[in-house]
């Protein structure tokens, strides 16, 4: 099946990858470089030479690739923290709705009147979770709450933003955005990599973040294997 992925920066230091092609492809809104096999590619939203944080990522660029190689279905992976105390650490979520009010989208109508519907399609979603169950326990029909990015938020914008959806993200919400305005259909998977700032009585800083993250590397290998071993 032809399925395009999109992940972060911890699936690059996966070996599933290693023996890919590694091709650029130039778009109107820069140059993409991905990785190719089969009836599959895969896009670091990051980007792989130079990764950028999330508010420069050329999310435009990304989007726009795929559906200039031809992609429809596209798969997401992304790295959140938890507004839910019910969704500790390690959980895999897939999100139905998104809240993004602190930057305006991302868009490719910049010269034109012109919006579109939001959303998430999750078309490939009902057969994916029932392919992965009983290994991997997914709670669909979550919220994905955006925020701007590099740092992480305080205390205080937990509090406030905290009944606003289950999971909080820097990137999601543009990629949906950009996706529905093409026509793509967006699959959210979502891995919380940690509490949200001051939820349960937790401190963050990047260095628990990314030990975090490495302490989940082995959930998302052996998640992108069985999603290849589905869509293959």
């Amino acid at each position: 099946m032809k399925v395009a992925f999109i992940s972060g920066t911890s699936i690059v230091k996966s070996d599933l990858f290693a023996a890919w092609d590694v091709r650029t492809i130039e778009t109107p809104y820069g140059p993409v470089t991905y990785k190719a096999h089969g009836d599959h590619v895969l896009i670091n939203r990051h980007g792989y030479e130079f990764p950028k944080p999330p508010h420069t990522i050329n999310y435009r660029a990304n989007i726009r690739a795929l559906a200039d190689l031809g992609y429809t279905d596209i798969v997401s992976l992304n790295s959140v923290g938890s507004l839910d105390p019910a969704l500790p650490p390690g959980t895999f979520v897939s999100c139905s709705d998104y809240v993004c009010l602190q930057e305006g989208p991302k868009t490719f109508h910049d010269d034109e009147l012109k919006g579109g519907a939001p959303g998430i399609a999750n078309n490939l979603i009902p057969d994916l979770l029932k392919a992965l169950d009983p290994e991997f326990t997914i709670y669909p029909g979550k919220t994905y709450v955006q925020m701007r990015g590099p740092r992480f938020e305080t205390k205080a914008e937990i509090r406030v933003v905290k009944n606003w959806g289950d999971v909080i993200g820097m990137t999601a919400a543009f990629e949906a955005d950009l996706c529905s305005e093409l026509g793509l259909n967006y699959n959210s998977f979502a891995l919380i990599d940690n509490f949200a700032n001051g939820l349960e009585g937790t401190e963050i800083d990047f260095a628990k973040f990314h030990d975090l993250v490495k302490e989940n590397q082995a959930k998302v290998n052996r998640l992108f294997t069985r999603f290849l071993e589905i869509l293959g």
